[in-house]
């Protein structure tokens, strides 16, 4: 049954839109599955994410076995079919890489609040773009309240717990669905289990630019780095020298 805060929507995985935001400054659609087929269109790109069973990715002419704890990213129309539950968030309007990966680990890679962990799993291309995340929360943590600035997309995948936000208490098992809006206070707490979600979010705010990336950084002329030369030649550079 789909529950709602003042912050946090739950749903259960039933194949259908299950929260549009298509009309927002990051247009987006969260869509569920379970055991029916799913097809998704050309304008966007599509981060799902197996929960449960066997699935094929259709893509470009391409089909991919992707099994529980398995991910993707796939720009432009694409279908979901076979015997299994997930998510798909959709960020309409943005086209990305073609990903695959998984499956998941049970901890994150990078430090997060409160003794949590997270690692990216699809990164941004480039800085601002999307990316979809696994956030493990170990037992006994009582998460400080907090916001984002932009929409959460995601699933709880592992464990237990419970999201709180001002108005109430939402028990949180794996396979359901949430959506957080935009400077919704909330947290994440766990008792004897730990909790492990995946979250995607329609914005970053790091990641490769045209001047920092690992390719540009790590290329040197005459002992300095091409990033460096070219932030030397911006630095010098006057308004005239900008127009020629």
């Amino acid at each position: 049954m789909d529950q709602q805060t003042d912050a946090v929507s739950l749903f259960a995985a039933q194949t259908r839109p299950l929260c549009d935001l298509s009309d927002s400054s990051f247009p987006s659609v969260l869509y569920g599955w379970d055991d029916e087929s799913l097809s998704l269109g050309s304008d966007a790109t599509h981060y799902g994410f197996v929960q449960r069973g066997s699935v094929s990715l259709k893509w470009g002419g391409h089909e991919f076995r992707l099994t529980a704890g398995m991910y993707f990213g796939a720009p432009g129309e694409c279908r979901i079919e076979g015997s299994g539950s997930g998510f798909v968030a959709s960020r309409i309007g943005y086209r990305g890489l073609f990903q695959l990966g998984g499956p998941i680990e049970s901890t994150g890679r990078l430090r997060y609040i409160d003794g949590c962990s997270d690692t990216l799993l699809i990164g941004p291309a480039v800085k601002g773009d999307p990316c979809l995340n696994l956030l493990h929360i170990p037992p006994h943590t009582q998460q400080t309240a907090h916001t984002h600035p932009t929409v959460r997309f995601g699933m709880i995948v592992g464990g237990q717990g419970v999201c709180r936000s001002p108005n109430q208490a939402l028990a949180l098992q794996p396979g359901m669905i949430f959506s957080i809006r935009p400077e919704g206070i909330h947290s994440f707490n766990t008792t004897h289990d730990p909790l492990l979600v995946i979250a995607w979010h329609p914005d970053s705010d790091c990641g490769p630019t045209h001047g920092d990336h690992p390719m540009i950084n790590r290329t040197v002329i005459d002992g300095v780095s091409a990033a460096q030369r070219q932030r030397n030649r911006e630095a010098f550079c006057t308004p005239a020298d900008s127009r020629s």
